[in-house]
């Protein structure tokens, strides 16, 4: 009979091996199960599909000017920009590649012998995240310090998140889409850090300088290239080595490039910083109000901070800059008057009219100027009206920084003594357009944005004008033909009758001719002239005036009933003026000055095109008869006559008009030139703060140069575009001489030898 074989006993190893063979099952079942949890947003929301093939990024809004250069940004706490494909160099790429994922092209989003390497010698060697997972944790999670378990559950999902990319986007596109979201410090993004630490557009940069760029990566603030150069080299040289072993780089490549000194060329996007920043300001307030009225309109709501959008304006980055040198280079000076005439007098600049109309010093102006301050109002509430609590805090000094000319000054100063100081600060608007598209070249709104923030320029920035306002007076005399420019008249007294028998008489300022041309009287800013040109526009001749105004684009309701108006005792902006002005040159039609020709969102998609208003508003032949009266001022002769002492091409059509109001509180110049119209207001922040003497409280000295310096640099300029012929003369029958040898009568002709003296250019305000 045969035996039955026994059934063998598992030996004690081979359980342990079925054992051990379950326990990894169980724990990839459990790894499966838990990253499927993790998938399925038990362990929080992972971002949807849809977010991932279009990512909302918050991207700065970019301000480019009229000739395709970046002003600046708008942006709240992320400087953000993208760029497109194109503009990526080939070399940045690859130094990222060498230097964070070589094996980026092989791998779909997590690279296993990375993440070993990582594993086994704990991270010596680099951590084991691919550039698909560093652009997960750029694009969907938040910073914020994690524990260890959620540091686990963060690592996990951007294995997940970067599967799902790798799925849904090509290398190329998320390489682009890395270096649009990889963090700079507050910058983020390849575009924003070049234009910062080389400005440049990314596809300018140079190996070396991608090399530090992509350096930056790993310790953004300990590689930085501003504050710690030598760490930046160092970390420079060891990606330009990876680049090597990757051969990306060829050895003698590798040798030249790391032996290069590091050049950077700063350039931090700051709003207070950079070219045309009072305008970028405005720009900023303007588009808040226009992306309020684009929702009203379409529904569609855009953020200015965050949305990316791109606004083309009219801004010439040339004009600009030469705008802003002249005024630097000029108030710098003119300070240094203002100084010394305080010194010189040993008394604080400060007046008031007594009763008889004569200046007095006003000592009582410090203290009610800084109960408007917030630190007064602060003291005053924290004290409960305490006077003698209030007044010791005022006169404690502290420390400060202060603005001057010569750079931020750190001192200790009293709050009373640091207000007096800063009330004496002299500030200026100017503003340069080309009057047949309305286009704005330049914008200045101030002498420094960070100390001084208010905007001189914009509509609501008004101050009185002064003579600069008697052209709009004399061309409405010709307009309605009541004046002829050759037409000689009287210097003297004058009455103006005007409302129910009410009379004005005006009187002159210094010596004047008996008699002059109309020509003569707006090249003197002869008061009594302008006076007599009123009272030949009859007795609503307030009315009349205002009309024109109005049609070249000056407000109509800051115009009082009264005949005084044709002295300029009205104020009115910057912007309005230049645009008023810009009706002379342009035929006799005004046109709106604009600053933004259209907003585009962040593909590129047109939001809106802005095109300006235009309205005829006086004859073309007064227009061209104002243009060569205002040339007449700048010649010999007239109040504006200093300008010719700046580098003027011969033959250039240029003209202009001084303007200086009762006490030397504003000073004005507008200049006209066949396609381009200027303006410019100098004074202090109060009109009772102000030059004691004429001679240099007069436009033709406070703002005439920034005009002479702007002037001269925009004709030296080839590229600058603008017309260096004479005024066009319309091709039309005019009806009106504008040469005096022919002017029909006796007495039109011209007098000979009569020039203006000094002097006489401070004959042009309200006096």
């Amino acid at each position: 009979m045969a035996r039955t074989k026994k059934k063998s006993t598992p030996t004690f190893a081979t359980r342990w091996v079925k054992q051990i063979w379950k326990l990894f099952a169980l724990g990839i079942l459990f790894v499966l199960l838990f990253l499927f949890s993790i998938k399925a947003g038990i362990w929080g929301d992972l971002p949807p599909v849809e977010d991932l093939e279009n990512p909302k990024t918050k991207l700065a809004s970019e301000i480019y000017s009229g000739d395709d250069k970046m002003l600046g940004k708008m942006f709240f706490q992320e400087d953000r920009t993208n760029n497109e494909q194109a503009d990526l160099p080939q070399h940045l790429k690859d130094a990222l590649i060498a230097t964070e994922d070589c094996r980026f092209y092989r791998h779909s989003g997590i690279d296993a012998r990375a993440i070993a390497r990582a594993v086994s010698k704990l991270g010596r060697d680099g951590g084991g995240s691919t550039v698909t997972q560093q652009l997960a944790k750029n694009m969907f999670h938040d910073r914020s310090n994690k524990n260890f378990f959620q540091k686990i559950i963060q690592k996990l999902k951007e294995w997940i998140l970067a599967i799902e990319i790798e799925k849904r986007y090509t290398k190329d596109e998320i390489i682009l889409m890395y270096f649009n979201t990889v963090p700079y410090g507050n910058s983020f993004g390849i575009k924003s850090a070049a234009k910062r630490y080389f400005n440049k557009k990314t596809i300018d940069l140079k190996i070396e300088e991608a090399a530090v760029l992509v350096g930056m990566l790993k310790a953004n603030t300990y590689y930085n290239p501003k504050r710690n150069p030598k760490n930046a080299i160092g970390r420079r040289n060891v990606v330009l080595k990876q680049m090597n072993v990757y051969g990306y780089l060829n050895k003698s490549q590798y040798d030249s490039l790391s032996s290069l000194e590091m050049t950077i060329d700063y350039n931090f996007i700051d709003h207070n910083q950079g070219l045309a920043t009072y305008f970028r300001s405005y720009l900023t307030k303007w588009m808040k109000k226009w992306t309020k009225n684009y929702e009203a309109e379409t529904g569609v709501k855009y953020n200015i901070y965050d949305d990316g959008l791109k606004i083309y304006t009219t801004l010439d980055s040339r004009l600009q800059g030469y705008a802003e040198k002249a005024v630097e280079s000029h108030m710098a000076k003119l300070q240094e008057q203002f100084w010394k005439e305080t010194k010189r007098r040993k008394r604080d600049p400060w007046y008031t009219e007594d009763e008889k109309g004569d200046m007095v010093a006003d000592p009582a102006y410090p203290m009610r100027m800084i109960k408007r301050t917030p630190r007064y109002k602060s003291l005053k509430r924290q004290y409960k009206n305490n006077q003698d609590s209030i007044d010791y805090f005022l006169n404690k000094p502290v420390k400060m920084s202060l603005f001057s000319w010569k750079g931020d000054l750190d001192t200790v100063l009293s709050p009373l003594d640091s207000l007096k100081y800063c009330k004496q600060i002299l500030h200026t608007g100017f503003m340069s357009f080309e009057p047949q598209t309305g286009h704005v070249k330049a914008w200045v709104g101030g002498i420094n944005h960070r100390h001084f923030q208010y905007d001189h320029v914009n509509k609501k920035a008004t101050r009185q004008v002064g003579s600069t306002f008697k052209p709009l007076v004399y061309a409405r005399g010709l307009d309605d033909d009541k004046i002829q420019p050759c037409e000689v008249e009287s210097t003297g007294p004058v009455v103006v009758e005007y409302g129910n028998g009410k009379e004005w008489a005006p009187s002159n300022s210094g010596r004047v001719p008996d008699e002059v041309t109309f020509y003569e009287g707006l090249q003197k800013s002869i008061n009594t002239v302008t006076a007599r040109v009123m009272k030949r526009l009859g007795p609503n001749s307030a009315e009349v005036v205002r009309q024109t105004a109005g049609k070249m684009g000056i407000d109509e309701t800051k115009f009082e009933p009264y005949p005084s108006i044709c002295l300029g005792t009205m104020d009115i902006s910057v912007f309005e003026m230049v645009g008023a002005y810009g009706t002379f040159v342009n035929d006799g039609t005004w046109v709106e000055p604009i600053f933004v020709t259209r907003i585009e969102d962040k593909n590129g998609n047109i939001l809106a095109e802005f095109t300006p208003k235009k309205e005829e508003a006086i004859r073309k032949q007064s227009a061209y008869i104002i243009c060569k009266m205002l040339e007449k001022v700048t010649q010999p002769g007239g109040t504006g006559s200093r300008l010719r002492r700046y580098d003027i091409p011969v033959g250039v059509g240029l003209g202009g008009k001084t303007g200086t109001t009762q006490n030397n509180s504003d000073g004005w110049f507008m200049g006209v030139a066949p396609n381009l119209v200027s303006g410019c207001w100098v004074g202090a922040e109060e009109r009772n703060v102000h030059f004691r003497s004429t001679g240099l409280g007069q436009g033709a000295n406070m703002a005439l140069p920034i005009f002479g310096n702007y002037i001269q640099k925009v004709y030296a300029d080839p590229k600058s575009g603008i017309d260096q012929g004479p005024f066009r003369r319309p091709n039309i029958e005019m009806t009106i001489e504008t040469d005096c040898w022919k002017y029909d009568g006796e007495n039109g002709l011209p007098r000979e030898g009569e020039e203006g003296s000094e002097e006489d250019e401070g004959d042009d305000g309200l006096f």
